[in-house]
């Protein structure tokens, strides 16, 4: 079906063309159009589409491909990013070892319930306080050295139906290639914010450390296609053999 451009809801006159189109996009993969390593149309194909000359959309494309939404491939084409290859496992992942670099990942479920959502979570996340969350907690090893961070993610039930321990397990408890593949939601976007805490008494038996000792708390707002929230995270990390790395660009 031909989407024309002259179709699109009105944008504000300050807005690039070819940001509309990246707008327009987005909002294509939002709806399932083309699946997390699916291949695009061709520029051209896009240009036709949207009625647009075929710089306007590479300009657009070439924004996503910066912002990991989409992955451009040399003589093959440009594809939605996807979480489900190994290595996309380590790509949200900033903990990594002292010496050398984070190669392995593996989880461990801790517990799964459905909990009440709180005015925070429920105000970060978009919901009605007293909302439904799942909350999740599970161990992380790096290269096999481990546990190195304990988390608790808490996440919208109305957006992860079925969600359950064996669902978990059944992905290995790796969370964005599970949330892509059994519940459709992708998450391309994240913040986060350090600081750091002493470790309380469960925390410390969990990381095998002592109550009272310095871990590095990571909090984190994931958000799928058009900033819409839809995890928030806790970690904390034992940070004897591992730090936290973050390239600028």
């Amino acid at each position: 079906m031909k989407t024309s451009f002259a179709g699109l809801a009105p944008a504000p006159a300050f807005q690039p063309l070819y940001r509309q189109i990246k707008q327009l996009i987005t909002e294509l993969l939002e709806s399932g159009e083309w699946r997390p390593g699916e291949a695009i149309p061709s520029e051209i194909d896009l240009a036709q589409r949207f009625s647009v000359s075929q710089g306007t959309v590479r300009k657009a494309v070439a924004e996503l491909a910066g912002e990991n939404v989409l992955v451009r491939r040399q003589g093959r084409g440009t594809f939605v990013a996807s979480h489900s290859h190994a290595r996309a496992h380590l790509s949200f992942l900033h903990v990594t070892p002292d010496r050398g670099r984070a190669e392995r990942l593996e989880a461990r479920l801790v517990d799964l319930k459905r909990v009440r959502a709180d005015a925070t979570s429920a105000g970060l996340l978009g919901l009605d306080p007293g909302g439904t969350l799942i909350r999740l907690r599970r161990l992380l090893w790096i290269n096999g050295r481990g546990p190195v961070v304990l988390e608790e993610v808490r996440l919208p039930a109305s957006a992860f139906r079925g969600l359950d321990a064996t669902v978990a397990e059944a992905h290995r408890c790796m969370l964005y290639s599970m949330y892509e593949a059994a519940f459709g939601v992708k998450v391309v976007a994240a913040e986060e914010r350090l600081k750091a805490v002493a470790a309380d008494a469960d925390t410390a038996h969990m990381l095998g450390v002592c109550a009272g000792d310095a871990l590095l708390r990571i909090e984190r707002v994931a958000y799928t296609y058009g900033g819409k929230p839809v995890e928030l995270r806790r970690g904390f990390c034992n940070t004897r053999f591992h730090h936290y790395a973050n390239a600028l660009s």
